[in-house]
């Protein structure tokens, strides 16, 4: 049986970086995202502390993620054989040539969830 996943991509952006990248994430990024990935949603930080609790909580060095990214696929194996090939795509590396600090990462997780019925 194919199970279906969505690929869930959180990133912490240096604060600094953060407004530059909301501006080319609203404007060049997440329309091209929308067009070409069953892009659930995309989301950014909207100025709450983060809530850190549990039986052991360790806030990361890097702070909490401050962008969220959703992509739906049919399966881990249709998202290995498409995914780079899709980033791979001119139209992307024009929007990411645009970016303005690719450095500004300072920590990206990536995390494949199914559903549960």
């Amino acid at each position: 049986m194919v199970q279906a996943i969505v690929e869930v991509r959180d990133y912490t952006i240096d604060p600094e970086w953060l407004e530059p990248y909301r501006k080319w994430a609203t404007e060049l990024a997440v329309p091209w995202l929308r067009a070409n990935l069953d892009l659930v949603d995309f989301w950014m930080d909207c100025g709450f502390d983060a809530e850190v609790s549990g039986t052991n909580p360790a806030p990361s060095v890097n702070g909490q993620p401050n962008v969220c990214w959703i992509i739906r696929w049919p399966s881990k194996a249709i998202r290995d054989e498409q995914f780079g090939t899709i980033m791979s795509r001119p139209e992307w590396q024009d929007i990411w040539a645009k970016h303005p600090n690719s450095d500004a990462y300072l920590q990206m997780n990536v995390r494949f969830m199914g559903r549960i019925d």
